[in-house]
């Protein structure tokens, strides 16, 4: 069960912990209630300012300005209780690149055209490239995403499951 909704005492006049409590179960998000739980600091069932601080330091970020930790609150409609983080993470998730700025990305390593990158290319781009990825966090994709038996990763279809969430139907 989610930790944000069980480790506190529950206030005379909390409703934060029911509506915690069953969003967590009915939604099954483990791994966001573990989120909501590190952030919120004072386990008050809402993440404030004093919430983001101390996460930032936590973090190793001690000289955060108060402008950027309100500038954070003020995205969200309210008082940040776990469905409403639960909300701004999906939209978050959501506002990532658009699949066709992802997809000419990929379209750039593409000189023949033909949808598909060899694996150990992609591993040698993304590990070597920009923001360079680990060999776990490769094996982690490849795991998700295996390539075919020839050794080639269809980035059309990585790319429409990570902006859709699901397989592109073969056409």
């Amino acid at each position: 069960m989610c930790s944000p909704c069980l480790s506190r005492p529950r206030s005379r006049n909390s409703k934060s912990m029911p509506t915690c409590l069953f969003s967590c179960l009915r939604l099954g998000n483990s791994k966001a209630c573990k989120a909501f739980t590190i952030m919120d600091q004072n386990r008050d069932g809402f993440i404030d300012k004093n919430d983001l601080r101390d996460t930032f330091a936590a973090l190793g970020r001690l000289n955060v300005k108060q402008e950027e930790i309100d500038d954070m609150l003020k995205e969200a409609p309210g008082p940040i209780n776990f469905t409403v983080f639960l909300t701004m993470f999906g939209e978050k998730l959501k506002g990532a690149d658009p699949e066709e700025t992802i997809l000419n990305a990929f379209k750039v390593f593409d000189t023949e055209g033909k949808g598909v990158l060899k694996k150990d290319y992609v591993t040698q781009m993304l590990t070597t490239q920009a923001d360079r990825f680990t060999s776990e966090e490769m094996e982690q994709m490849f795991t998700a995403f295996p390539p075919d038996v020839a050794g080639n990763l269809d980035y059309k279809n990585l790319v429409h499951i990570i902006t859709h969430g699901e397989e592109k139907d073969q056409e």
